[in-house]
């Protein structure tokens, strides 16, 4: 995404984008604008060897406030896919096994990722709707020795589903979405991914896609179209689907203990696919619950601090105590 000579000096005196950016708080040695100005200057700049590649959290906080309206993560991931052919690879978190994972995909693959929903309620090969459910069977089996149970949440959307009379497709030969590999630079391991959901979700007939994840959501809606074409399905985030389908149902909700509920506005959800309501529409769905909006929401929301499983640093980890 090349940037107007009018955008760069602009950029070049600006400053916005630093003071707002978490990581700048962290690692004051760190800007975007300087990231930009590295890259202008070619080899002299030496950006495609550097680590602040890989520091950037691609939260979008920068671009939300930019003057000149640059997006810079957009702009950042463009840098990271040059720098791994340059030979410039970030260090992956947990020893890079959620990466291998990913990459693993690509084969042709007998999976059983589907053991979580036996018991939890119904779904099918083929039909209308497809919950789409990401990699949280595989952080169940990475991260077993956490006691971590990603797939509870997976399990409590299909039993909703099954209440609103949908049996959706849910499939062992659904891939990782590819969202760690794209922002990574790994542009090769993404597109695969990409091609073989999109045959998957073909075979299965469905016309909408259902996400309960910010980062397969987003990468779907907007990059998938990019890399592979046009979609022959809609894409929807779980929120944006239950906001519209629920009201008029005989569906109720449960009210939180206290009445008091709140709401994180993920960075992928929000900053860079712009959905604020639906979440918010949901939790009012029941009249006892009193909404209480964070200190920092949507727009000014805080990032969780990690990003595509890689870089978890001192300067990662303090912002997520931070946030806590």
């Amino acid at each position: 995404m090349p940037l107007t000579q009018n955008q760069i000096n602009y950029c070049m005196e600006c400053g916005v984008c630093t003071a707002s950016c978490p990581v700048s708080r962290e690692l004051p040695a760190f800007s975007p604008r300087q990231i930009i100005k590295r890259a202008m200057m070619g080899p002299d700049g030496d950006l495609l060897q550097s680590r602040e590649l890989w520091a950037c959290l691609t939260c979008a906080r920068c671009s939300t406030r930019c003057p000149m309206e640059i997006d810079f993560p957009e702009l950042n991931r463009s840098y990271r896919e040059e720098a791994r052919k340059d030979g410039n690879a970030p260090l992956e978190s947990h020893h890079g096994i959620l990466q291998t994972i990913a990459r693993l995909q690509t084969r042709k693959l007998n999976q059983q990722r589907t053991t979580w929903a036996e018991g939890a309620g119904s779904f099918k090969d083929t039909g209308d709707y497809f919950y789409f459910v990401g990699c949280l069977p595989f952080f169940d089996a990475t991260f077993r020795y956490l006691g971590l149970t990603a797939t509870k949440s997976s399990q409590s959307v299909l039993k909703l589903l099954n209440k609103m009379g949908i049996e959706p497709v849910i499939s062992n030969d659904e891939r990782c979405c590819g969202h760690d590999a794209l922002w990574s630079g790994d542009v090769d391991t993404f597109v695969k991914l990409a091609e073989l959901n999109l045959e998957v979700i073909r075979g299965s007939g469905a016309k909408t896609v259902v996400f309960s994840c910010p980062e397969g959501y987003t990468t779907f809606k907007r990059h998938y179209p990019e890399y592979v074409g046009d979609l022959p399905f809609e894409v929807l985030h779980l929120t944006e689907f239950l906001a519209r389908e629920i009201p008029g149902t005989e569906l109720s909700f449960t009210p939180a203990e206290d009445g008091a509920v709140t709401y994180q506005d993920p960075c992928r959800l929000g900053r860079l696919a712009g959905i604020y309501d639906p979440p918010r529409e949901l939790l009012r769905l029941a009249p006892e619950n009193q909404v209480v909006e964070m200190g920092r929401s949507r727009e000014n929301a805080l990032c969780c601090g990690t990003s595509a499983w890689m870089e978890c640093s001192s300067c990662s980890k303090a912002m997520q105590i931070e946030r806590l």
